[in-house]
């Protein structure tokens, strides 16, 4: 079968040949080129109201072409679907229909079960493409992951990037494979059982290649400004053009190249004062789209806690956005077993083990609190009515560890058996937990950040990032910043490819990890997932002796999970046994009046009433 998604600008490819269509409302005229440099062949496009210009030539898929404005520049299609020469090369005419998908029967999984891994795809293998990733989907099977995530894939500039500097958000990018390649990605996931998102960037441009400004001026707003200068106009003059340019864009992966979801970059960072707000519209495009036919899941980043998006209906399913990234439960976790208590760390370093109480049966820590980091400002809205799956838990993103200024995981800043608790903490909690590639075997090689811009940006780039901590203390000797990694090294991205060769080893600490890793998700997908769509919002916790914790959730059918944990490095008095049935333990569980061990985990699920016999795990 066959899978297009239609858009009103762009190459669309018909009987007669491909309409080729432009918003280029600040040029005075456009014209087709078509073909290489050397042998170009230019069409007038005839213009049209409200800016547009439009064209309809006898060409066919794998077509070379741009759009030369007012006679001078030649730039790509902003709505690319493929840059094969990168984001100042022409843009590639593509047939969608000539690629056969064979997962017709696919419709997605509920989002209860969802097991979430993020993954960067240019260093994922050595392959660095998705033909790399591909071969590595028995693994994530195996390990238990039932989704995903893809690092933005939109083309950037360069051989290599996070994907957040992307410019053409339509083109996957060129340096990972052709789109057929993705798709095939995409298929083989479903023919697993394994859902697909992709991270997508709608709050900026990169910093080279966006040509928008130059031919459509109403594309930015100086209303609004954001970390990266002026603001994508969603809410001024012009600006139904520019949020359909997103909508069409969310709705083209879906539909085009059937994934599952989609997790929104720093939605905080998008400027939007229209009602519905951008973000809103996006969603509902999406349900009434191809969520009216299958499984669609929507994810936020957003520091600001916006709890409303979230919302559920009467039925309880989403009304905008399926789940966040929960930042606060990872901050509340880094504090616990790293220490580090400095920038937003500052904010859970007063009570580590209540903030993560309130995270793992509530949602947010913040939720209209005042914010000691952002100098007493309320942060976030009530969160507790919301259900787990609203929530996103992780110990590690690439966010978290790269933005570090040596991009360390967390199994190089903590010891041991704190990672060994918190990750049993994190994937047996009823939130759907995330996993960032290597976590899985405690992967020592760090994810740095890095790119590929030309000698002028990049040089900006180095100073810039070393500037940037010069305001840490560890880093206010000069030298100490040069050691810092440059972004643009080869070397510093060949640092962040994952080193598969360790598993080979099946006694070594790596291969224990991921054995660790495997039980807890498989006592997940067997005691927990087909239960969790019965979990009650609003758990409880309570905290003693300043690191023990009990979390509590009741499912409507009377069965209650409980967890029992001490997450610090010196032994507890247990004041209570708060289960009977025992799914799970990092320790051996402890003989009456014994205390609990440091970094010890627990679980119980009661699925009987009480004074049934314990069940080890």
């Amino acid at each position: 079968m066959n899978r297009i998604h239609h858009m009103p600008f762009g190459a669309a490819l018909n009987a007669d040949g491909c309409r080729f269509r432009l918003w280029a409302p600040s040029a005075e005229r456009v014209e087709l080129v078509l073909g290489e440099r050397t042998s170009a062949q230019r069409a007038p496009m005839a213009a049209q109201a409200n800016g547009w210009y439009q064209a309809h030539v006898d060409v066919r898929a794998g077509t070379r072409y741009r759009f030369r404005v007012n006679g001078e520049l030649d730039v790509p299609d902003p709505a690319s679907r493929f840059q094969p020469d990168d984001v100042h090369g022409p843009s590639e005419v593509i047939d969608p229909a000539a690629f056969q998908w064979r997962d017709e029967g696919w419709r997605g999984r509920p989002w209860e079960e969802a097991v979430v891994y993020e993954l960067h795809v240019g260093s994922f293998t050595r392959r660095g493409d998705y033909n790399g990733v591909r071969e590595r989907l028995d693994h994530l099977v195996d390990l238990g992951v039932t989704a995903i995530e893809l690092m933005p894939l939109a083309d950037f500039p360069g051989r290599r990037n996070w994907g957040y500097d992307g410019v053409l958000p339509y083109a996957p990018d060129s340096g990972y494979g052709r789109p057929e390649d993705l798709k095939e990605l995409v298929q083989a996931a479903h023919a697993r059982g394994l859902m697909v998102l992709l991270d997508v960037v709608y709050n900026h441009f990169g910093p080279d290649g966006n040509y928008l400004s130059l031919y459509a001026a109403p594309f930015f707003t100086e209303r609004h400004h954001t970390p990266w200068g002026a603001a994508i106009n969603f809410d001024g003059p012009d600006s139904r053009t520019v949020r359909d340019y997103y909508i069409h864009n969310a709705l083209y992966w879906l539909e085009e190249y059937h994934l599952d979801g989609l997790r929104f970059d720093a939605v905080h960072a998008i400027v939007d004062e229209s009602k519905p707000d951008i973000v809103e519209e996006i969603a509902t495009a999406c349900a009434e789209g191809p969520g009216r036919e299958r499984r669609i899941h929507l994810v936020l980043e957003n520091e600001h806690n916006t709890a409303r998006y979230l919302a559920r209906d009467t039925d309880g399913r989403p009304r905008f956005h399926t789940a966040q990234w929960n930042d606060d439960i990872h901050h509340a976790w880094h504090v616990l077993a790293t220490g580090e208590r400095g920038g937003y760390y500052s904010d859970y370093a007063d009570d580590p083990v209540r903030r993560l109480g309130r995270c793992l049966t509530e949602g947010f820590a913040y939720q209209g609190d005042a914010s000691a980091y952002r100098e007493g400002a309320p942060r976030g809205e009530p969160s507790a009515h919301l259900p787990a799956a609203a929530f996103v838990a992780f110990l590690q993103n690439h966010d978290q560890i790269g933005n570090r200024a040596f991009g360390e995981r967390l199994s190089a800043l903590a010891p041991p058996e704190a990672v060994r608790a918190l990750t049993a903490m994190l994937l047996l909690a009823p939130s759907p937990p995330m996993l960032f590639m290597g976590e899985e075997w405690d992967t020592r090689r760090p994810f740095p950040f890095f790119c590929d811009f030309g000698p002028e940006l990049a040089k900006a780039v180095t100073e810039g990032r070393r500037k940037e901590f010069a305001r840490f203390p560890e880093f206010s000797d000069p030298k100490a910043r040069e050691r810092i990694p440059d972004p643009s090294s080869a070397a510093t991205f060949d640092s962040a490819v994952l080193d598969w060769e360790v598993l080979a080893d099946a006694n070594g600490a790596p291969a224990r990890a991921l054995a660790q890793r495997r039980e807890l998700l498989a006592l997940r997908a067997r005691l927990l997932a087909p239960r969790l769509h019965q979990i009650q919002p609003g758990g409880r916790y309570r905290t003693f002796n300043e690191r023990g914790l009990i979390g509590e959730w009741t499912f409507a059918d009377g069965a209650r999970l409980t967890l029992l944990a001490n997450v610090g490095d010196a032994p507890l008095p247990m004041l209570e046994r708060p289960g009977v049935t025992r799914i799970y333990g990092t320790h051996p569980f402890p003989a009456a009046a014994a205390p609990l061990p440091p970094w010890s985990v627990f679980w119980f699920l009661d699925t009987s009433p009480i004074g049934v016999g314990d069940r080890p795990a």
